[in-house]
């Protein structure tokens, strides 16, 4: 017997009820505003860095003279100044941007809706979560603002440079810390939330796919984030206790031997982050292939093809996942037998998305498709997320990925599973769970206008990259590789690249202006249920009050029952008889 939510007996304070709350759905939202900012901040750095790889050399119009003299005398960008931008903008986009957007908000927001739970299991760890996350966020960018800048040493910290970088890698270990600890305390609850408060009839296989990949991504957290934070904490210590978790003996720095306590490893960070770090892009993927499969399935009015296969595979994808960290490490000197280890389970770990992807495509077979702004976010993820594992599997072979490692060949394939694939994912679920979150739709046609030249500007920046790396252009150089004779023919590309990413930009406006209108005057929507849609988030009042569900829902089928033969309508939600 599920517990139902107690309402409160006297109505919260605004503090309480809007910023301190305990409500899931406003911790979702806290999240999601939040990491859109964070996602809006990210992608700025980016184009400072844009502008500096098409025109190095160049003041950075408009901008440059508020950068300061020590970043940018005259608006022309430093080298060091760009190794900040290129740290954090990696940072910002994973750790305060995509996963807070796809676990912190739209998981926070739909996981109890959809199996009809009052709130999550730990109402008061879910505050908890939001706000070390707010503060670990906050102390990453205070570090700008530092002598000697922001973090410097990539978004993967390697030591011995981190160990021995200026006071904002201290401020980004702190800020990691905290972020670590806020994915801990979430997925802690998830777990228990969807063990535990289900409705009645819900079982294991009636879950909507959704859910199924947010369990899958709270066991990849709660597993893989414990070493990070103790990586983390040791690279701390090398910082500021004088130990050598990670400086080894015999190290010269500015032609002065550096004195330390003993050999530490440059390997053992090495180690310890990507086994998170590889869990971590299926952290990225998983939700986002959840997400697009409750949009597919709406708006096709057909059953999900192969749900059980789905499921099955998305378990066997978070497991596998603990078995390829080693494949970003094969210029580390790995001999040959571990090496085909690794390479084998990278081959074996491509097989489950793959089986996902296929059953969404032929899920689209004889499917009547609406064609929605979120749907057309949907659809361009597929392509575009197999574009991101095919050009992955030349970097999961060691022959190939000791040429490809590190040039920007690696760049297009990483963001062409996380820009055009996921962030489309998030973007369509905005699109599709608007109207339950606020009782409003979004504009169709601002929506077309944002999807379309974003689909086209996403692939003129990303694609490029490929060609770049094959000529042997390094990724993290900040004048993109003049200095390369084998790269003069491609070097034009930049420039190209950067023109696209600033329409890309440019395009991202429309979706600005209708999410601020929208929320003030769009257009209601005149049901609780205006996809007609089959899963649990639907059959509450809309936006959902404090508890979720008027009575406590039942389950009587699966998630996705559209079109059953002898139906009277074309949807069957899963709480009517």
């Amino acid at each position: 017997m599920i517990a139902r939510a107690q309402h409160h007996p006297h109505e919260l304070s605004f503090w309480r009820k809007y910023i301190f709350s305990t409500d899931h759905k406003i911790i979702g939202l806290q999240y999601g505003i939040t990491a859109l900012c964070f996602l809006l901040l990210g992608f700025c750095l980016m184009l400072l860095m844009r502008w500096q790889l098409g025109y190095p050399g160049e003041p950075i119009p408009g901008v440059g003279k508020f950068l300061g003299e020590n970043n940018a005398p005259g608006g022309v960008m430093l080298p060091e100044f760009y190794n900040e931008l290129g740290a954090m903008h990696g940072t910002i986009m994973v750790f305060l941007g995509v996963v807070p957007l796809l676990v912190g908000a739209f998981g926070n927001y739909l996981v109890p809706l959809q199996i009809g739970a009052p709130d999550m299991a730990f109402p008061k760890l879910n505050m908890a979560s939001y706000w070390v996350f707010l503060l670990g966020g906050v102390t990453m960018l205070v570090s700008f603002f530092l002598p000697g800048g922001a973090a410097s040493s990539g978004w993967t910290s390697y030591p011995p440079l981190s160990d021995i970088a200026t006071v904002g890698q201290t401020f980004w270990l702190i800020g990691m810390v905290f972020i670590i600890t806020s994915s801990l305390l979430g997925s802690v609850n998830f777990i228990a939330t969807i063990l535990q408060l289900r409705a009645p009839g819900l079982t294991f296989l009636r879950l909507p796919f959704f859910v199924w990949t947010q369990l899958v991504t709270a066991f990849l957290l709660l597993l893989a984030f414990p070493p990070l934070e103790a990586a983390g904490l040791m690279q701390l210590m090398d910082r500021v206790a004088g130990t050598s978790f990670f400086l080894p003996s015999g190290l010269v720095i500015s032609g002065e031997p550096l004195k330390v306590s003993g050999g530490g490893s440059v390997l053992l960070w090495q180690h310890l982050f990507w086994f998170l770090a590889h869990p971590e892009v299926y952290v990225l993927i998983a939700p986002a292939m959840g997400i697009v499969s409750e949009i597919i399935a709406n708006n096709i009015r057909k059953p999900l093809w192969g749900y059980k296969s789905m499921v099955y595979s998305v378990i066997f994808l978070g497991f596998m996942s603990f078995i390829v960290w080693a494949h970003h490490m094969y210029l580390t000197g790995m001999g040959t037998k571990i090496s085909a280890f690794f390479q084998t389970t990278t081959m074996i770990i491509s097989i489950p998305s793959v089986i996902i992807l296929t059953c969404l495509f032929i899920s689209l077979w004889g499917g009547s498709i609406r064609f929605n702004t979120a749907m057309l976010f949907a659809l361009a993820f597929l392509p575009m997320f197999g574009i991101g594992g095919l050009t992955g599997l030349p970097l999961g072979l060691s022959a190939s990925d000791i040429h490809l490692h590190d040039t920007y060949y690696v760049i297009g394939h990483f963001h062409y599973v996380v820009a055009p694939g996921t962030i489309f994912a998030i973007f369509a679920g905005i699109y599709y769970w608007f109207p339950k979150i606020t009782g409003r739709k979004m504009n169709e046609m601002l929506g077309h206008i944002h999807f379309w030249p974003s689909l086209f500007f996403m692939n003129c920046v990303f694609m490029p990259m490929f060609a770049l790396g094959l000529a042997g252009v390094s990724r993290r150089l900040y004048d993109g590789g003049q200095q390369y004779a084998h790269a003069q023919a491609v070097l034009p590309l930049n420039k190209m690249i950067t023109v696209c990413a600033f329409f890309l930009a440019l395009f991202q406006l429309p979706f600005m202006i209708n999410l601020v209108w929208s929320m003030i005057k769009g257009a209601r929507v005149k049901s609780d249920n205006p996809w007609e849609a089959t899963t649990l988030e639907w059959a509450t009042p809309t936006p959902p009050p404090h508890g979720n569900f008027a009575q406590a829902p039942k389950v009587y089928r699966g998630p996705y029952e559209y079109s059953v033969p002898g139906a009277l309508k074309d949807f069957s939600p899963q709480n009517e008889a």
